[in-house]
C-alpha cells in the first residue's frame, strides 16, 4: 500500500486525516510545519503528499517550489482554506497535482488520492473501450459507433485526462495546468468540453459520458 506524508500544522485536521487514511489501508507520515515536511519528503520512502497551504515559517507554495526545483515528483495535493482562483492556479504552476479547498468532503479526498496515485503509478492504458466509443491513445483516434471523430489536439488531451480516470472527477483547474498553464480560464475549459459533448454525446444538452461535478470539474462516466 502506498505511503502518504502529510504536512498539516493543524492537530484537528491531521488527527482526521490519519484516522481516515489509515482506515484506507494507507502507511502514513506526518509533519507539523513546512520545514520538517520538506525534511521528511526529501528523506524519500513516500508516494504522495498532502500539503497544506497557511504554515507559518515555511509556506506550503514554499515547500512545493523547492522539492520541484530539486527534481521531486512525489505528487502533491494542496489542501487549503485559501480558496482563491490565483492561489489554486499558482499552487498548481508550482507542479503540484491537484488542489482541494477547505472545508472539504473526506470521500472526496479520498477519490482525488487514488487518482492521483493512479495516474502517477499505473502505466496509462493506451486502448480504451466504453460501448460505442472506441479510444485509441497511441494512434490519436477516437471513434463512435465505428466513426472517426474530428477533435483538436487540446480536446483530445482532455478526453485522454477524463477517459484514463473514468468515475473519477478532474478539476478545471488540473486540465488547465496540464494543458494551458497561463493564458486561460475555466471557461475555456467550459468551451472544450461543450465541444466534446456535440461530438461524443448522443444529446450534448444531457450528458451521460462527460458529467459536470459541480464546484470542481468534470468526469467521465463509461
Amino acid at each position: 500500500m502506498s505511503t502518504i506524508l502529510i504536512i498539516e500544522d493543524d492537530q484537528s485536521i491531521l488527527t482526521g486525516l490519519v484516522d481516515n487514511l489509515s482506515m484506507e489501508g494507507y502507511r502514513i507520515k506526518t509533519a507539523g510545519d513546512g520545514k520538517a515536511g520538506l525534511k521528511a519528503a526529501e528523506e524519500g520512502g513516500v508516494d504522495l503528499i498532502i500539503l497544506d497551504i497557511m504554515m507559518p515559517g515555511m509556506d506550503g507554495f514554499q515547500v512545493c517550489r523547492h522539492l520541484r526545483e530539486k527534481g521531486d515528483k512525489t505528487p502533491v495535493i494542496i489542501l487549503s482554506a485559501r480558496g482563491q482562483e490565483t492561489d489554486k492556479v499558482l499552487g498548481l504552476q508550482l507542479g503540484a497535482d491537484d488542489y482541494v479547498a477547505k472545508p472539504f468532503n473526506v470521500q472526496e479526498l479520498l477519490m482525488r488520492i487514488k487518482a492521483v496515485l493512479r495516474r502517477t503509478t499505473a502505466p496509462e492504458p493506451q486502448v480504451a473501450t466504453f460501448g460505442n466509443l472506441k479510444f485509441d491513445f497511441q494512434r490519436y483516434e477516437v471513434t463512435k459507433d465505428g466513426k472517426p471523430l474530428k477533435l483538436t489536439a487540446n480536446e483530445f488531451t482532455i478526453l485522454k485526462l477524463l477517459v484514463q480516470n473514468p468515475g473519477i472527477p478532474v478539476s478545471r483547474h488540473k486540465i488547465l495546468a496540464d494543458i494551458w498553464g497561463e493564458g486561460a480560464t475555466s471557461r475555456t475549459v467550459d468551451t472544450h468540453i461543450w465541444n466534446l459533448r456535440e461530438k461524443l454525446e448522443d444529446d450534448p444538452s444531457h450528458p451521460v459520458h462527460i458529467v459536470t461535478v459541480q464546484r470542481i470539474g468534470y468526469k467521465f462516466v463509461p
